[in-house]
């Protein structure tokens, strides 16, 4: 495992729906399947996330999912609790017409950022991380090149 691409932690959200909109248990990486699997973070209120980061997405989604590329998206609560709420997960789901499971990750007690956060260490919404087949972290930023990303992966 070298500096610049370390191994994935697993997820520690507890609080899921899966792709039909029912609260299912938590998600492991290994149920994205084997391949390569993209994590993405938003929260409802982050315009950010509506007007660049769930359109990339379903750019995403619809051209790799059918190649094997797992998707998981996941609500990071480090502020506005209140508008960024469990509920806003099927909203989303539904608005952007995306069926993988999402997930919703409050802090911890004691905590001051949800664990998604804390074990990717990410810097806020709209927020990608992509895992390859071999589960290492290969990108984790803001902005993505859709477009590219499609490209490098359908060479897997």
């Amino acid at each position: 495992m070298s500096m610049l691409e370390p191994q994935a932690p697993d997820l520690r959200v507890q609080k899921w729906i899966g792709a039909d909109g029912e609260s299912t248990g938590p998600l492991k990486l290994s149920d994205l399947g084997s391949g390569p699997k993209i994590l993405f973070a938003f929260q409802h209120w982050c315009r950010g996330c509506h007007v660049h980061g769930f359109p990339t997405l379903q750019r995403l989604h619809s051209a790799l999912s059918p190649r094997g590329v797992g998707f998981a998206v996941i609500q990071t609560v480090f502020e506005g609790a209140d508008e960024n709420t469990f509920e806003k997960l099927r909203v989303n789901q539904l608005e952007y017409a995306l069926p993988v499971a999402f997930g919703h990750d409050e802090p911890l007690v004691g905590a001051t950022l949800p664990t998604f956060m804390e074990d990717y260490r990410t810097r806020g919404t709209p927020w990608f991380s992509i895992i390859d087949a071999g589960g290492r972290i290969v990108f984790s930023d803001f902005h993505l090149d859709a477009d590219r990303i499609v490209k490098d992966l359908e060479l897997v």
